[in-house]
């Protein structure tokens, strides 16, 4: 079976390999992606009916954390496995508090990074990466970066709902390290992962639908996670569940009632001593 291209795929991408990337945007509820990518993630969504209520929630995780950074004053910020972009993308959360915010998007799916560079035509300040964040020094060397981003002052890290996507193989904790070596003191890190703690036989399901897809899915321990972002100094409350990361009182009712169970996920913000 051959997908029909739309003008706007770049020619180097398979349109029939389910990326993680376009599969995220389908539950977001965008149009930037395929078929397959489609077809298996309403394949997800028949294991985890709440994947699109779960992703609004780590984007809006995304988006306090951003809020907390700029608060504290950070003012440049590095997006790694920033996806295809929503309304509420970093660089127009960060400026509504520091106005000269500088943001650069890294992320390995073309089509992220295509629709990223449009979003930011004629945007200053603000830039997009086609990379591997596991290639810790091909990102931190990449000229975008070198332009944008000042790593001898303190930088928002984010890694939202990304590093369930890197395997045990590939060392997740090894690669934050790599990212809080090369930052300075006072900067952050914001994380967002997928647990196996409240439902693992469900988890283990979640899992397999994804080894058809771009990258393979590895739900985790609260230890595990917690491994990832040592060397951090967590801001309240903690490793804790995404929803409870700083909860924005002007929210409205939670959609699934508040059952941390649904959600199966963590959150936490971390401050590089």
């Amino acid at each position: 079976m051959t997908d029909h291209r739309p003008a706007w795929a770049p020619s180097e991408v398979d349109i029939e390999q389910p990326s993680a990337a376009r599969m995220y945007d389908f539950y977001l509820g965008g149009s930037h992606n395929f078929p397959s990518d489609r077809a298996l993630a309403e394949q997800y969504i028949r294991v985890l009916p709440d994947m699109p209520v779960i992703a609004r929630a780590q984007r809006a995780v995304l988006q306090r954390a951003v809020r907390f950074m700029a608060e504290a004053g950070i003012d440049q910020f590095l997006d790694l496995g920033s996806g295809i972009p929503t309304a509420g993308a970093v660089h127009e959360i960060a400026r509504e508090i520091e106005p000269g915010a500088r943001v650069v998007y890294v992320d390995c799916d073309p089509v992220a990074v295509a629709h990223t560079a449009a979003l930011l035509d004629g945007v200053e300040g603000a830039g997009a990466v086609y990379a591997d964040l596991r290639a810790t020094a091909s990102v931190l060397n990449d000229s975008v970066v070198g332009e944008l981003l000042d790593l001898t002052r303190p930088v928002g890290v984010l890694m939202i709902a990304v590093l369930h996507f890197v395997a045990d193989q590939d060392d997740p904790a090894g690669v934050v390290e790599a990212y809080r070596q090369a930052t300075v003191p006072g900067s952050y890190l914001a994380i967002t992962h997928a647990t196996s703690d409240y439902h693992p036989e469900l988890a283990r399901k979640a899992e397999a639908v994804y080894t058809r897809a771009s990258h393979q899915i590895s739900y985790r321990s609260r230890d595990e996670i917690a491994a990832m972002v040592a060397g951090y100094e967590l801001v309240e409350p903690g490793l804790t569940d995404m929803i409870r990361w700083r909860p924005d009182p002007r929210s409205g009712p939670d959609p699934l009632g508040g059952d941390v169970t649904r959600y199966s996920g963590y959150a936490a913000v971390g401050l590089r001593p």
